[in-house]
């Protein structure tokens, strides 16, 4: 098999970061990065799609950090590992047993012990057990054309792709060579596509694609798709890629908003670091609503809604370009660095774009969903905290709207706590000083602390700040006082339902199409969650009333069709059983699928059973465990 030369290049960049060297704090991963670091990591890897695997060479560039420790410990998981080299000569190695859910620790003997750098040339494949990996037939794509391939490798995924320190506290530069006979793309500055010289099982008509990656990232952070995929350009410096027959549709969806919030962003925080931004739309069985891969942002196809009602999950994952990708959570306990602080920018990007009423809107509608996560695992459960235990536990376990919301809620309490203008000072300070790097919540900590401590007044606030009630305590937090403008018509509207509900001999009131001329699709949803809460489910032909008035049950808009139908199941109404099964035929983006699998359930155990056996391999296999644990328990859980 032809294999493209490793391009092992000098990355000042990556070599002066994180010089400050920590005691290991990711519990979540088997490498000694304590003692050796990945600094530059090149992908030499072709995709076999009839084979269901991606296999080459991977040539990582370790630097020592602590003396006395002659082995590289990596993480691996349901890797074929043929091969290691180092300066060209086979090297020691040894796959440990398998330890779940952290995968099998590869060791590598270093023969120079004064060695300061060296490179391991790892000859590797994926199996069919490869977690990070989703692969697609024709007939799973919207043209049932070409086959289809993409990586989700948030949160220890990695391991599962290529033997890597698959942790979040070390980050290094890459260098991607890719050969497929379908386009491809990767989380980093396209380079070039081009033929080379074909070896022995390469696929008719595969090229070569080149990428590059100078800012350091996480080893989550790494990212392959290939397919049919066409683009076209939404902006300045930001493209759409998707398939050839959505790519009109998605353009229009996008093309008024990207760059809008990229300059938003950039007003908030500090010009954007990654040269483009773009987004990839991927097939249905994507079960997020967003990665954050840099360059090229891998989303759900529930954003395409027609109305350009969704796009704000784009804002989410461009805020990702700051938070998250340039400054990153040390481990998956703090979480909520990445995602809470996230969540914070997206609704600043809504406030500048929008007008403030929208921050407060979104932020009604995400109490909502931190709710519901509440609800689920329970008001005293670990999960609910912002800085969770997770030693010895799998961090796609604990994933929720959590971090997302709890941690939103703790900086939108300091922006108030400090006053906006001086709590804006602080942002592009926080994201200058951690740029490249990683922390945890005690160094964010101090960092604020230290901003401002010059100044008595918003010194004294922090300093009385509970923080080890914000940290460590499970549930709710405080609710803030958001500005109720936008949903007080959707409050009153649900509160007319629930009169008809109960009374409904002796109200007067009757539904009509006039009752929500004008709204917006978010103002819907915020309808729709608060019928939702009621004391009592609605009667099942009211459920069939509201679709068919408000014409939710044949909406295009999957946020508004899922919680319809989570209204529905809720009544026991038959009529959305259907529905709500061909949805989770359609869709595998979890913030949908585990709600809807969890309501069928308790309509009729049977039936969601059934309608998951159907449609399982259709859900990537993130999605697919964590299903499996809903419906059948932990035995079953992937």
């Amino acid at each position: 098999m032809h294999r493209a030369p490793a391009a092992i290049l000098k990355r000042p960049l990556a070599d002066s970061v994180d010089t400050s060297i920590h005691q290991p704090r990711d519990p979540n991963t088997l490498a000694n990065y304590n003692a050796w670091r990945m600094r530059h990591v090149t992908a030499n890897l072709e995709v076999d799609f009839e084979g269901k695997r991606v296999a080459g060479e991977v040539v990582l560039r370790m630097r020592r950090v602590e003396r006395g420790d002659a082995t590289v410990k990596l993480d691996t998981s349901f890797l074929d590992i043929s091969e290691v080299k180092i300066a060209g000569k086979k090297a020691n190695w040894e796959l440990e047993d398998r330890m779940e859910p952290y995968g099998s620790q590869l060791s590598i003997e270093v023969p120079d012990n004064d060695a300061e750098d060296v490179e391991l040339d790892i000859t590797v494949s994926t199996t069919k057990e490869c977690t990070a990996l989703q692969w697609l037939e024709p007939a799973q794509t919207s043209n049932k054309k070409q086959p289809y391939m993409f990586s989700q490798c948030q949160a220890i995924h990695a391991r599962s792709l290529f033997p890597c320190q698959d942790t979040p506290d070390v980050k290094a530069t890459y260098d991607f060579n890719i050969r497929s006979p379908l386009p491809v793309l990767a989380s980093g500055l396209p380079t070039g596509a081009k033929d080379f010289q074909p070896g022995k099982g390469d696929a008719p008509g595969t090229l070569l694609y080149t990428f590059h990656q100078p800012n350091p990232i996480p080893s989550y952070l790494f990212a392959l798709a290939s397919g049919d995929i066409a683009s076209a350009s939404i902006g300045p410096r930001s493209c759409i890629c998707t398939g050839p027959e959505e790519l009109v549709g998605a353009k229009w969806e996008l093309e008024d908003s990207t760059e809008k919030f990229i300059q938003a962003a950039e007003s908030i925080v500090y010009p954007y670091a990654w040269t483009t931004y773009n987004v990839l739309v991927l097939p249905p069985s994507f079960p997020y609503g967003g990665m954050e891969n840099p360059i090229f942002t891998f989303a759900t196809p529930t954003i395409i809604s027609r109305d350009r009602e969704n796009v704000d999950v784009i804002a989410h994952e461009l805020a990702h370009s700051w938070s998250g990708n340039l400054v990153t959570n040390c481990s998956w306990e703090h979480f909520w660095l990445n995602e809470g602080w996230t969540v914070y920018l997206e609704r600043r990007i809504q406030a500048a774009i929008h007008g403030e009423p929208h921050r407060d809107f979104s932020s009604i509608i995400g109490w909502k969903a931190l709710s519901d996560s509440i609800a689920n695992f329970g008001e005293d459960h670990e999960f609910t905290k912002l800085i969770v235990d997770l030693k010895g536990k799998d961090p796609d376990d604990a994933f929720s709207s959590v971090p997302y919301e709890k941690g939103f809620t703790f900086l939108y309490h300091l922006e108030k706590l400090l006053g906006k203008e001086k709590w804006d000072t602080f942002i592009p300070h926080y994201f200058t000083v951690f740029k490249h790097k990683s922390l945890d919540s005690y160094e964010f900590k101090a960092t604020l602390l230290d901003f401002f401590s010059g100044d008595s007044t918003a010194s004294k606030a922090l300093q009385d700040l509970d923080w080890d009630t914000w940290f460590y305590k499970p549930g709710f937090p405080p609710k803030p006082d958001y500005d109720t403008s936008m949903v007080d018509a959707c409050y009153a509207l649900a509160e007319k339902w629930e009169a008809l509900n109960t009374s409904e001999s002796s109200i007067s009131w009757r539904p009509s199409r006039i009752d929500i001329l004008g709204w917006s699709a978010n103002q819907s949803v915020v309808f729709l969650e608060k019928i939702q809460t009621l004391s009592k489910p609605l009667k099942p032909e009211l459920v069939d009333e509201m679709g068919g008035m408000y014409k939710y049950s044949t909406s295009e808009n999957v946020e508004l069709v899922s919680r319809y139908c989570i209204v529905g199941l809720k009544a026991k109404a038959q009529s959305v059983y259907g529905p709500t099964v061909d949805l989770l035929g359609r869709v595998g983006r979890m913030k949908f699928v585990r709600p809807l699998y969890r309501g069928l359930k308790e309509c009729d155990d049977k039936l969601a059973k059934t309608c998951f056996e159907r449609n399982k391999d259709f859900y990537h296999p993130i999605c697919r465990g964590m299903v499996e644990k809903d419906l059948f328990g932990e035995g079953r859980g992937g």
